[in-house]
């Protein structure tokens, strides 16, 4: 028996590695168990069980206790690609600090594991896409550079020895929506693949050199990705070089024949995802393999192709590997929750401030909304449980003072249940619930007060728990009440039981899981309250909810606003209204994705009473997504994302002047949903910021500061032979009173080509080709520089091919797009024959 830890290593950039001589005389059926991702023990190669599937999107997730960053488009709004490699690297830290804490040779079950799937590079096309928050944004390039960023982070610098394993996914045009997707049929045409849904990447392959890509549940044309050769074997292995693992998204490969129809059964599902070149199952189809070989779909000798880059893959991972020294104490350090807090900073968008209200100094600040004091909103989608997390409304009360008032004075949507806030629990004498834990002796003990209902129990140890108190509605109404939290993802062991006793009546007696336990109460007068869990370890959180009369919730509002001079209203969206397979069904919402961009009108009625009061009220959007306003025009705008652990902090420094805003939009925030072409529409006519010809709301790249940026005339090679790089640079001054951050943009406008021009402006043609971000004191001056690589300099023809022209180019050079903000524009001319490149 030849032990795993003598299995042949394979380099990063080898050819398919040689499948160890033990490995060849397993069977079929043991070769075919290693190629899912539930892979279970094989003692003939000293192989312990590993699960594949772990997540790592904004810190590693569903594995207990972690540092949780802002969802990854907070992370794009940074535009800060050696800060979102800082991020990846944290992120792996602490998946090895998790493996760590076993021994090498342990079982590894589900989100345990070094293989990390993410990031996520899809395009975000359309902000009615529910997953679109665990994208970089909309825009090829910026997608590429952090994208890139992040996975040089998480493998770290010896690909022989990765630090952990990133897989960019979903190859290839994967963007919503949620609804059908198992059986989705894409539609697009050559040069919107090759112009937008292929260049991140081919990026994040070839220059970060991910280790691992995963394919997407849709087809193209007619063929399921997981099975389409041209994708995973002609233009991701031979074109761009890939050589490293491939693997299905969960269920893919059996969505061939189950919902695609692309196979008549799971062995030539399996057969053909195999041969077009996915090595790795997420789901139970490739248990089919022994059956394909049987029925001469599939060869041998396939599989172990497949297989040798599998066992290549986990070797490289273990064994004599120097990151096999990280100790369990180097999770969630306070130096990975400074980074978590930098990223949040640098993540926040400062919209609108049209008046200076911001920053808020000497000023008496009341906070509105349901967003303002929740969990949720702060982790986003595929997270880890955060640790010590700092709601909105926390981190305005430690800047500002303990005597900010609070009222939520509204739900998220109709019909959407929110949590119970603090205002409407209390017990001795203070907001929130008392707490009580049982004891190994079987014996309750008093131990803390919980402001709210409101927690996140992934991998936390069992424990029973109680909440006593006082239940006290805004006013009277019938309030519905639920008990739920989101379940865990795939597996789960059985779900928590809990108790809710209303006037020691006991009216919910049951276990939490796909759907909330529900009640009704009159709302007429206090009631007294108690909550039980027995939290078994099974379920990722647990929330104590609400769905109260609005004229009460506003009522109770405007009450609180008239003792304030500034009036914050945290609005938004959730992870509960908008992500992935959801079966969330409200106005405005369905399955998981959007069906209207614009703010749910609840929560715009929210902000139309406030402003009626005459004070000035300032809108923090949090969301994963591009929110409009529709007609409401508050005193300043800030755009916050899922801002993470400590998103509450951050947005608080930056509304009380401590922290200078400089973020930048990933996203086009769109006016209104009629903007957009229909949601199934791949077609990139009239969507993101290269091809809208509409006026958007706020438009991409921007972000405004508490201070002044001038640009001076820009420095550039006059003329290059085309295939040529160009180096520009150009002074910046802060022409202002605060030390901030600029992020100078640089985008180029290519001639015309001898095809009609997609649009008829051809300004509007415009390429975001560089950025870069810029630290400066008041008054001084500073260089951005940028290089223009020859493929930014290349257009797309209609059959998917990509030129270099001569001709003059335009760049533009500012704080953001053409005629938003400071800014210059400049020309460079490109000379000899047009020049073609390769896929």
């Amino acid at each position: 028996m030849i032990p795993f830890l003598l299995l042949a290593a394979a380099g990063p950039v080898a050819t398919p590695p040689a499948l160890p001589e033990a490995a060849r005389k397993l069977t079929i059926a043991q070769k075919a168990a290693q190629l899912v991702n539930e892979a279970p023990a094989e003692p003939a190669l000293a192989l312990p069980a590993y699960d594949w599937w772990s997540e790592g999107l904004h810190g590693i997730a569903r594995n207990g206790p972690a540092t949780v960053f802002p969802q990854a488009i907070g992370m794009a709004a940074t535009w800060d690609p050696v800060l979102i490699q800082k991020v990846g690297d944290v992120i792996a830290v602490e998946a090895r600090a998790k493996f760590n804490a076993r021994p090498i040779d342990a079982d590894r079950g589900l989100f345990e594991g070094l293989t990390i799937w993410s990031p996520n590079i899809n395009i975000f096309r359309d902000p009615r896409w529910g997953r679109g928050q665990e994208t970089y944004g909309e825009d090829p390039y910026l997608t590429s550079r952090i994208g890139i960023a992040f996975v040089r982070g998480l493998q770290g610098p010896n690909l022989t020895h990765p630090k952990a394993i990133a897989t960019v996914k979903h190859l290839a045009v994967h963007s919503g929506p949620e609804g059908g997707r198992d059986s989705f049929d894409v539609m697009v045409s050559p040069r919107d693949l090759e112009a937008t849904y292929l260049p991140a990447f081919r990026a994040t392959v070839m220059e970060g050199k991910a280790l691992s890509v995963m394919c997407a549940y849709n087809a193209i044309h007619g063929t399921p990705v997981c099975a389409d050769p041209m994708v995973l074997t002609q233009r991701l292995r031979t074109d761009w070089g890939f050589n490293g693992l491939t693997v299905s998204d969960c269920d893919a490969v059996g969505n061939i024949w189950l919902f695609h129809h692309a196979r008549p059964d799971a062995a030539t599902a399996a057969a053909a995802a195999l041969r077009a070149g996915t090595d790795l199952n997420c789901g139970n189809t490739y248990h089919s393999l022994p059956e394909a070989v049987a029925r001469g779909l599939v060869t041998e000798g396939e599989i172990d192709t497949a297989l040798a880059r599998a066992l290549a893959v986990r070797r490289m991972l273990t064994v004599d590997s120097p990151w096999n020294a990280i100790r369990p104490s180097q999770l969630a350090t306070p130096a990975h929750r400074a980074l978590a807090l930098e990223t949040a900073r640098k993540g926040i968008v400062l919209l609108d401030n049209p008046s200076g209200l911001l920053p808020l100094k000497g000023k008496r600040i009341a906070v509105f909304g349901a967003n303002a004091d929740d969990l949720g909103v702060l982790e986003g989608n595929y997270h880890g449980s955060a640790i010590d997390p700092v709601t909105p409304l926390d981190g305005i009360r430690r800047t500002f003072g303990s005597d900010v008032r609070y009222a939520q004075g509204s739900v998220l949507a109709e019909g959407a249940f929110v949590n119970v806030p603090e205002t409407a629990l209390s017990a001795n004498g203070k907001p929130g619930l008392a707490v009580e834990t049982m004891g190994a002796d079987g014996q309750w003990g008093a131990s803390a007060q919980d402001r709210r209902i409101d927690f996140n129990y992934t991998k936390i140890a069992p424990f029973r728990r109680r909440w006593t108190g006082t239940l006290t509605p805004p006013g009277p109404g019938q309030y519905k009440l639920q008990l739920n939290g989101p379940a865990c993802w795939h597996a789960c062991p059985p779900h928590d039981p809990v108790k809710l006793w209303i006037d020691d009546q006991l009216v919910i007696d049951g276990v939490i899981g796909s759907k909330g336990l529900e009640t009704v109460i009159d709302g007429t007068a206090p009631r007294r309250i108690r909550v039980e869990i027995d939290h078994k370890g099974g379920d990722e959180g647990f929330r104590l909810q609400w769905l109260p009369p609005a004229e009460a919730q506003l009522a109770e509002a405007l009450k609180v606003a008239g003792d304030a001079d500034v009036l914050v209203a945290v609005v938004g969206l959730s992870p509960d209204l908008e992500g992935e397979a959801l079966g969330v069904s409200v106005p405005g919402f369905a399955g998981g994705d959007r069906t209207d961009i614009v703010l749910p009108e609840i929560q715009r009625k929210l902000i139309a009473a406030l402003q009626a009061t005459g004070k000035p009220v300032v809108a923090v959007v949090l969301s994963g997504s591009a929110v409009s306003l529709g007609e409401i025009r508050p005193a300043a705008t800030l755009a916050a994302f899922y801002p993470g652990a400590e998103g509450g902090t951050a947005l608080a420094e930056i509304l009380a002047g401590d922290v200078n805003p400089s973020g930048r939009l990933p996203v086009t925030i769109y006016q209104s949903t009629a903007d957009l072409p229909a949601f199934a529409d791949y077609g990139m006519k009239e969507r993101t910021y290269r091809y809208f010809t509409g006026k958007p709301a706020w438009g991409f790249g921007h972000g405004l500061s508490y201070t002044r940026f001038d640009y001076g005339t820009p420095s550039v090679t006059a003329s290059v032979t085309a295939g040529q790089p160009v180096d520009v640079a150009v002074q910046l001054r802060n022409t202002g009173a605060r030390t901030g951050e600029e992020v100078a943009q640089a985008y180029l406008v290519p001639p015309a080509t001898d095809e009609k021009p997609v649009l008829t402006d051809p300004v509007l043609q415009r390429q975001l080709v560089g950025f870069t971000r810029i630290a400066l004191k008041p008054g001084q001056a500073g260089t951005a520089r940028f290089t223009i690589n020859p493929r930014l300099m290349s257009q797309v023809w209609r059959d998917g091919t990509r030129r270099i022209l001569p001709g003059t180019y335009k760049l533009y050079i500012g704080g953001g797009q053409p005629g938003d903000g400071a800014g210059q524009w400049t020309r460079f001319t490109v000379t000899g024959n047009a020049q073609a490149l390769p896929k």
